[in-house]
């Protein structure tokens, strides 16, 4: 779960993210289990290279 949360806050400080991808941060944040489904791991991983975070 650490490594989820490093992941989504590493992403949070970039200063030019759009509202949408905000909004998938939040979610993905929220959640109250320890694993990422694979559909929320795509996403994850699509903002990782979109905002190039790695």
């Amino acid at each position: 779960m650490q490594q989820i949360s490093d992941r989504i806050n590493r992403l949070r400080e970039n200063e030019n993210l759009e509202d949408a991808a905000r909004a998938v941060l939040k979610h993905l944040g929220e959640l109250k289990r320890l694993y990422l489904t694979a559909v929320e791991e795509k996403l994850l991983n699509l903002l990782e290279s979109e905002y190039e975070i790695r």
